[in-house]
């Protein structure tokens, strides 16, 4: 029996085959933001990682194309905001070239830090980042936490199969 027995084709390494594989992997849904000098800006995450709990760190991938990059690469903290299954819209906002990320119906506040807090979220962190790390098109942004909210209501929002879902019993 050889590691493939039952097992589909294998496919060489691409873009499509890499996006193939981890549309099975279900990943929580995350907005990160900033500020910039042109005003808020943010971006749905499904890379969002615990990477370190002494000190606590926290990383998450950007594309160095995304709208948000320009601000990413230059901010000293971020917000990170886990949403809840009632969020899809608002993950469908964040994730939307060209949408209007921070008006109606997105509640949001400015937080510590400059940063903006978005509101009804699962959980919230504000994180100052230590380093950005190139990777392919995307940079890995490492970010330690300072403070954050944990209180929120809900069941987590995931990401799977291309689309936003609720967790199921």
């Amino acid at each position: 029996m050889t590691a493939t027995s039952g097992l589909g084709t294998p496919r060489l390494a691409s873009p499509d085959l890499l996006r193939s594989v981890f549309r099975r992997h279900a990943a929580g849904v995350a907005v990160i933001t900033a500020q910039s000098e042109g005003g808020p800006v943010g971006f749905t995450a499904t890379s969002l990682a615990s990477v370190s709990a002494e000190p606590p760190l926290i990383s998450f991938g950007i594309g160095t194309g995304a709208s948000s990059w320009p601000a990413v690469s230059q901010a000293d903290h971020v917000g990170v905001h886990i949403l809840g299954e009632h969020q899809q819209e608002l993950a469908g906002t964040f994730a939307r070239s060209g949408a209007d990320r921070f008006g109606e119906p997105t509640r949001w506040r400015e937080g510590p830090e400059g940063v903006p807090v978005l509101e009804d979220v699962l959980a919230w962190l504000v994180c100052r980042i230590v380093a950005r790390v190139p990777a392919g098109d995307h940079r890995i942004v490492l970010a330690e936490v300072s403070l954050g909210d944990p209180s929120g209501v809900g069941s987590p929002l995931l990401y799977h199969q291309g689309r936003f879902n609720g967790l199921r019993d």
